[in-house]
């Protein structure tokens, strides 16, 4: 009790000081602006480029659900499912966000979720006008999407996406949307932190965290700063309610950026790729190797003549920072290449041997070599029934699976093929066939349609490598 006295005490006694300080300082304010202090300049530039996004979706489904119930179906007989199976009704979804005009010519950046499965986009301006919107691209992986509104002979206000690095943890933001439909909103708060990552709505995630209150409705929207830049999209909040509890999250607007300038240069996203790759630097790994401290990631393959491999990566280096930035994880380092132009240098810091080493990697775009060859197989032979392809970088790229060398993976599987009932997934790769190696699709169809009475099959799933001889 007495040092809680003792410091308020001196707590008093500072304020004393400084209030004395401050009065020989104060002087009467003199205008309006000393006066108030106001977002509302902010907020009359920036708000007429944040719209209202409305979506119409059909929904189709059965005229009954105990046409899907099997012992309905058994009991009632299959001439029933026969004659009425085929009626079915028909429902409209709406739904609703925000979203933001980033081109005068009507290019709007919203996020994915928020127009996905939609059949009718509409884009509502501040001033009340509605227009009719197309999708141009969408990026699952990052919950971002580009419309395109319908407009004609006409230049929107916009807002250009600014430059997210430049951020602190306690500057003033404000988030514009359209909550829960009410209309459009602005609320205000502060960057309570930066970069983070595991909040699962994302693949690549280095999410600007905020306390401006954001709500259902919000997704897509903008987060500004105080004066005006677009540093984020708003994308999602925790929440136990349902309502805003001060954890709201939004996309940082370099990523963003590359992710529009992606979509409207080529129609999809293409993602810049370094070529290596390899476990985070763990507390345990880091005592093993000798690391004084957890965070990177540490380099275990590196693809031949990739921009890791030219840029003089070596396997054993652990990955401390790409431009600036440190790499803690996985999901960081993620998020760093994602934001660097397609053809940039990227300095790369490693620790070689205890030694920090600056390297400059040029980035490029994951190859999409070999040719994929995407075949459906046929014919009495255990992989009947399977859509097959050459796994390149790309490709890997796009499934989200890791890449070491060309192989062949299996990208659907028909029902009650034989490829099913023999146990073939989406996602194996197809390691060997009659101890013939399997590396590509052609090898594959010459293995297939040779004579045999047994197949001995080897794959990989998830790493595992899983062996079955299977006869006819």
């Amino acid at each position: 009790m007495f040092r809680i006295i003792r410091l308020l005490a001196l707590s008093c006694l500072g304020a004393l000081a400084s209030a004395t300080s401050f009065a020989q300082d104060a002087a009467v304010p003199r205008t309006r602006e000393q006066v108030t202090l106001t977002f509302a300049p902010v907020v009359k530039r920036s708000s007429p480029a944040v719209v209202n996004i409305y979506t119409k979706r059909v929904v189709r489904s059965r005229a009954s659900p105990f046409l899907d119930d099997p012992f309905f179906k058994q009991f009632f007989g299959e001439q029933f499912e026969r004659q009425f199976g085929g009626f079915s009704r028909e429902r409209i979804e709406n739904s609703l966000g925000s979203g933001v005009i980033v081109r005068g010519n009507g290019i709007v950046v919203t996020n994915n979720h928020v127009i996905a499965g939609a059949d009718q986009i509409s884009v509502v301006l501040s001033d009340r006008r509605e227009f009719e919107a197309t999708v141009v691209g969408k990026d699952e992986r990052t919950d971002l999407a580009v419309l395109r509104m319908k407009i004609t002979n006409e230049t929107l206000p916009a807002l250009e996406l600014a430059n997210s690095d430049a951020v602190d943890v306690g500057d003033l933001v404000l988030a514009i949307g359209n909550p829960f439909g009410v209309g459009q909103t602005v609320t205000s708060g502060i960057v309570s932190a930066l970069a983070r990552t595991n909040v699962g709505v994302a693949d690549i995630q280095s999410f600007i965290q905020t306390d401006a209150a954001i709500n259902p409705g919000n997704s897509g929207g903008a987060l500004i700063t105080s004066d005006g830049r677009l540093i984020g999209i708003n994308t999602a909040i925790f929440s136990q309610s349902g309502g805003s509890v001060g954890i709201g999250f939004a996309i940082p607007a370099n990523l963003a950026r590359n992710v529009v300038t992606s979509i409207l240069t080529g129609g999809k996203v293409v993602r810049p790729w370094l070529g290596a790759s390899g476990p985070t630097l763990d507390k345990d790994l880091a005592k093993t190797l000798g690391i004084s401290r957890p965070g990177g990631i540490v380099v275990q393959k590196i693809i031949a003549n990739s921009p890791a491999a030219r840029g003089g990566l070596k396997v054993g280096d652990v990955i401390v920072s790409i431009n600036g930035k440190d790499v803690f994880d996985q999901e960081e380092l993620r998020f760093l290449l994602a934001v660097i132009p397609l053809g940039e240098t990227a300095n790369v810091v490693v620790n070689r041997a205890g030694i920090d080493v600056t390297l400059a990697i040029k980035i490029q775009a994951a190859p999409d070599t070999p040719a994929r060859q995407k075949t459906t197989l046929a014919g009495r032979q255990p992989f009947s029934g399977a859509t097959v392809a050459n796994l390149n970088p790309a490709l890997a790229d796009e499934l989200r699976a890791e890449y070491a060398e060309p192989t062949v993976i299996v990208m659907e599987v028909a029902n009650n093929s034989i490829a099913a009932r023999v146990g073939v997934q989406p996602g194996d790769r197809i390691i060997e066939l009659n101890g013939v190696g399997i590396g590509s699709v052609e090898t594959l169809m010459t293995e297939v349609q040779k004579p045999a009475t047994s197949w001995a099959i080897a794959l990989n799933r998830n790493g595992q490598i899983l062996k079955t001889t299977v006869g006819e």
